[in-house]
Formats: C-alpha cells, structure tokens, sequence
C-alpha cells in the first residue's frame, strides 16, 4: 500500500487495455497503461469497475484483468504442531478441485464472471511445494504449515475473516433513538425500592 492508502486489486493486461463509461461498449473511454495498478470497485456480469490511484474509474471487461495475490497475513495465535499432514492435504486437493472445475466452467462459457466469483467465495486454497518442503493452508486451525518431510510445524497464522456489518448497522437513519430514562423507583407496601423499568429501543 502506497502513501495514499491506494491498495491496488489487479493489473492491466501487458497490452493495455480500453475502457469505457458503464458497463457496455456505448460510450468508449481512455486506454489504460500496460501493467497499470488498478482497484476493482464494482462487478456487472463481466464487467468491472476499476479505480486508478489518481481516483480516475472506469469500467473494463474485467476477464482480462489480471489478479495481485495477497501474502497471508499474521495473528497472534500460539505455535502447534501436527503429526501426520494427510488428512489436510486430503482437504486441500478437494478445495483446488472445487476450484479448477469453477474456473473450467468459467472457461467453457457456461458461467460468467459474477457467477464465478459467487461459487467461489468462502473457497481458499494453499499450498507451495518445493522439493521435500511444502507450506500448506490450513482455515480449520488458520494457519499456515511448513512440511519438511514428515516433519509439520507452524509456520505463519492467518487472520480470521471479519465479521460482516449489517446493512441497518449503517447511516444516520438506522442509528436507534437513546433508551428513555429509567422510571422513578416505587417503594412497595413493605418500603422495598422496586426496580426502575427502561422504555425499550426503538
């Protein structure tokens, strides 16, 4: 992430590419740079909004851009081991075998890029294999495992993916009205102070 706090999303194709005004080919836009750094902002079908760090947006056909992979990011979760890495490379080959059929599917035709993108979410695969080392994703412990041989320990945790803020959470209009005061407490026959009632939220 640059000064400004643009984090770029995907680049252009080494060709450059065009634009144009909204999602069609109605209103032609400028041609973008090649390997220009780029945000995706909004997806129609295809299409792809993107905004350039100048705050320039545009919309692209967005099977052409090329994706930026992210490192995984580190936690404070404690060091653990494993003793045998088969039932999570078991995991793992199904995960890439979800992914390689959405990704045939998208290819083919027979489903689009939002339909893609839909299939996928919740779907994350990782795995690095280098000779007799292999660093493998692990969601159900969210940590990364360094393999050297049979040997399996942490290597990296992963963040946990953030809690979604519900829509009526947002704007001025949702926001409640403050609880009424508490009622005056009532002594009852016996003296005993009686407990103050709270109007409920609106």
């Amino acid at each position: 992430m640059d000064d400004t706090g643009f984090r770029p999303t995907h680049v252009t194709p080494l060709d450059g590419m065009p634009t144009w005004a909204g999602p069609d080919t109605s209103e032609p836009s400028a041609w973008l740079d090649a390997l220009l750094p780029v945000r995706i902002t909004d997806t129609v079908g295809d299409w792809a909004r993107i905004l350039c760090a100048n705050g320039w947006a545009a919309w692209v056909d967005g099977r052409l851009l090329i994706a930026l992979p992210d490192s995984p990011p580190g936690t404070g979760h404690p060091p653990a081991s494993i003793a045998d890495p088969r039932p999570l490379l078991a995991g793992l080959e199904r995960a890439l075998s979800a992914y390689r059929q959405l990704v045939e599917q998208l290819a083919a035709g027979d489903i689009d890029l939002q339909t893609f993108r839909d299939r996928s979410v919740g779907l994350r695969v990782g795995v690095v294999v280098d000779g007799e080392s292999a660093w493998l994703l692990d969601l159900e412990h969210d940590r990364w495992w360094y393999c050297h041989d049979t040997q399996v320990q942490t290597f990296a945790t992963v963040e946990a993916e953030p809690e979604p803020i519900p829509e009526h959470a947002h704007g001025p209009e949702h926001e409640r009205e403050p609880a009424p005061e508490p009622e005056p407490e009532h002594e009852h026959e016996h003296g005993a102070a009686g407990p103050a009632r709270a109007g409920e939220p609106r």
